[in-house]
């Protein structure tokens, strides 16, 4: 390299985006991802001992693939190559493949191949390099977004380690703004920039994971921002929401803004106010509210404040749980307006959690009844000696219902669960009046 190509270079660094200059190099410089990166780890132990086998990350954008692949091509004492699979061809693999073979002919040198998007690979181009995977020609570090068990030949997935990549947490975004702000060698420390603390728990919280976005934003701030009488360059809560355009919106996680508005929501649907419910959503949603918090209150409200009403609203209600949990954002939020406004529409009756409550009370408060003996049990030998006889089969019976005792002599006339007229419950109450005569 002469001296032209070495300043261009180095010129080229220096201007190249705030995300790219603050990657790490080495292991120690890697924020989050601990569960595949503590040290007692494999890939940890792995990239340390440079005994890097073929590997797939799998995760969403800016969870940090490439950034491993580059720590992992600062570490090996392999040799390094790339492509990534939107712009590169089957050329351009042969390419490498025979460079590797001379390589390793040569001078017993393995090659690493990073590809980038490799779910963009055709099935053809894949095939192509599974053989030269499988004879060790080359390591393959694959990275992608889409789940490779659908994306990725299936041979070359049974030759790698799938790594999934989560999307960091909000102190691991936070240490990342916090060394962009502040670094004078990779950040924007030679700025003389300084970030108030709401504005970088906003940019934290509205990155969701995505570290590539959070360092946008910081450098669009201090790119853009004056500097103030103190010459130095303020990102404060409103030039953090410019930057990154979306709106702060008041809501403490910890504090009270987070229960007033999981009570206003859970009223709405309560109230059957579905215009209420799927407002306080969004609210919850845009404030980064975590999306399984919120199922666990749908499925809560269907139990307590719909019950039997609509038997289905439950269901409806786990099923959500479910899928946020598969799908995640920003899909997610679909499924949980589908639940919320559902749950608001149904007919409501809070009968059920009135009898398990007037149960409980009866258990604590009352001496505990013994079981009829016609209802225990009888299916042990010298179980009729014992008295254990009596019990009608309500199946031998028409309408598989025969009247019996079954509640303990004590409280033999108590009723806990009174049905209403609302939707299915309605049907209950007139099943239960046609076998006893009156139900109350």
């Amino acid at each position: 390299m002469d001296l032209f190509d070495y300043m261009r270079e180095t010129n080229m660094e220096k201007e190249s985006p705030l995300a790219k200059r603050l990657r790490p190099t080495t292991l120690d410089e890697v924020v989050g991802q601990k569960h595949i990166l503590g040290k007692d780890k494999l890939l940890y132990r792995a990239i340390e001992a440079d005994k890097v086998s073929s590997i797939i990350f799998y995760g969403p954008p800016g969870t940090g693939k490439t950034t491993l692949a580059m720590v992992i091509a600062n570490t090996t004492s392999s040799i390094f190559k790339s492509l990534n699979a939107t712009t590169s061809g089957k050329k351009d693999m042969e390419q490498v493949v025979e460079e590797a073979k001379h390589n390793y002919g040569m001078y017993q040198k393995r090659t690493i191949l990073f590809v980038d998007e490799i779910h963009r690979f055709n099935k053809a181009q894949q095939d192509y390099l599974l053989p030269f995977v499988e004879d060790g020609t080359i390591i393959l570090i694959g990275a992608t977004t889409e789940n490779p068990y659908f994306e990725v030949n299936g041979a070359l997935i049974s030759r790698s380690h799938i790594f999934r990549l989560e999307p960091l947490a909000k102190d691991d975004i936070k240490e990342l703004i916090q060394r962009a702000v502040y670094d004078t060698q990779k950040g924007m420390g030679a700025y003389h920039g300084e970030i108030d603390e709401d504005a970088a728990d906003f940019l934290a919280d509205r990155s969701e994971g995505d570290a590539r976005s959070a360092l946008n934003a910081v450098e669009l701030g201090i790119l853009t921002t004056k500097p103030s009488e103190d010459g130095r360059i303020h990102i404060t809560l409103s030039v953090a929401e410019e930057c990154i355009q979306r709106r702060a919106v008041r809501y403490d996680k910890d504090g009270d803004n987070h229960y007033d508005t999981i009570s206003a929501f859970i009223k709405s649907m309560r109230g059957s106010d579905p215009n209420a419910a799927v407002y306080y959503l969004a609210k919850m949603l845009e404030a980064g509210e975590s999306v399984t918090f919120i199922a666990r209150r749908i499925m809560i409200c269907a139990c307590e404040d719909v019950g039997i009403a609509d038997p289905q609203a439950i269901q409806v209600a786990v099923a959500c749980a479910q899928a946020v949990e598969r799908i995640g954002m920003p899909e997610a939020q679909i499924v949980l307006a589908n639940a919320a406004i559902y749950v608001a529409g149904a007919p409501k009756s809070n009968a059920v959690v009135n009898a398990i409550s007037e149960a409980m009370d009866t258990v604590k408060k009352m001496r505990t009844g013994a079981v009829p003996p016609h209802l225990r049990d009888a299916h042990y030998k010298g179980s009729q000696a014992l008295g254990h006889v009596g019990y009608k089969y309500p199946h031998d019976f028409p309408e598989n219902f025969v009247r019996q005792q079954y509640l303990p002599d004590e409280i033999k006339d108590v009723s806990f669960y009174h049905p209403t007229d609302n939707g299915y419950e309605k049907k209950v109450r007139e099943r239960l009046i046609g076998l006893y005569g009156e139900y109350e």
